[in-house]
């Protein structure tokens, strides 16, 4: 096993960096528990059955006035904590998920075409990119969830929320795909393997996703577990805000919004923890990214 862990220096790289060990731990602790929510969560924070209001306001265990059946404690409502997290988290994962698949496929194509057909098509594209990156990515976020608020009926507001969230959130995060994924473009075009299948009559579009794609899927993994932690902060600051998902289907950024209500009143543990539980999983989302950047450009090792 030793021989085997020096000979791949993949593992190796990992093995020797404990942060980067532990980032992992937490990541696939938190994704597994999130996606597991219905199996493991003590109830149901979604059914109206599973909590009363007499439950409400109680403290985690550790302080006077708990109860053992919630161990992070209650909010206002009387739903656990850690059932109402997990829950949360879940619904920010999958958001976070299909948000940077949605700007992964959008701008890696997009930019792919850019760095290969080059002329006024990568131009008009480039600027395009440059205007949006001088907006913060929240203020496009919030733009596009404006225009779909004007643009779709009332009563399908609700509904489409998600959906909504998911096309605002990646087309504010498509710009960092494309500037990669057309850098790298350039360069690969006039390597031989792309100049041999020219010559042999393989259309453009085969020779960018079959040819070129493949060689260039590093850097863009790096820039998927980035903006995956952008996204899923991004729909916690939309949720905070109050324009993102309702108090109904809460996500982790309800859950903060919620929990601001209740801070000075000294039920901090509303706030606090769910707020804890998001840094942990941006922060170690982001340890993972640093990592692969570091494995895959060897200049910064």
């Amino acid at each position: 096993m030793r021989q085997w862990i020096l000979r791949n220096e993949p593992v190796y790289l990992f093995l020797r960096s404990p942060l980067v060990v532990v980032a992992a731990l937490f990541s696939v602790l938190i994704v597994g528990a999130s996606a597991l929510a219905p199996f493991i969560a003590p109830t149901n924070p979604y059914d109206l059955a599973s909590f009363t209001l007499m439950d409400g306001l109680l403290p985690p265990f550790w302080q006077d006035g708990a109860d053992l059946r919630f161990l992070l404690g209650t909010d206002d409502q009387g739903r656990d904590m850690i059932s109402s997290i997990l829950y949360g988290a879940r619904l920010s994962l999958l958001i976070g998920f299909a948000a940077m698949a949605f700007a992964a496929v959008l701008g890696v194509g997009i930019g792919m075409a850019a760095g290969y057909l080059g002329g006024r098509f990568d131009a008009v594209v480039m600027r395009i990119a440059d205007i949006q990156l001088a907006l913060p990515a929240i203020l496009t976020a919030l733009l596009i969830d404006g225009v779909s608020r004007g643009v779709l009926p009332r009563e399908q507001h609700d509904d489409l929320k998600i959906v909504v969230l998911i096309l605002a959130i990646g087309l504010s995060l498509w710009v960092n795909f494309a500037r990669v994924a057309r850098a790298s473009t350039l360069v690969e075009r006039n390597r031989e393997y792309v100049e041999a299948a020219t010559i042999m009559g393989q259309r453009p579009l085969r020779i960018m996703f079959v040819h070129i794609l493949p060689n260039i899927a590093g850097p863009l993994l790096v820039i998927m577990t980035v903006d995956l932690a952008s996204a899923i902060l991004l729909e916690a600051t939309l949720s905070f805000l109050g324009i993102g998902l309702p108090a109904n289907s809460p996500s982790l950024g309800t859950l903060i919004r919620i929990g601001m209500q209740f801070l000075l009143s000294g039920e901090w543990w509303i706030l606090w923890i769910p707020s804890l539980f998001l840094v942990v999983l941006v922060v170690s989302i982001n340890v993972l990214g640093d990592f692969l950047g570091n494995l895959f450009n060897p200049r910064q090792r």
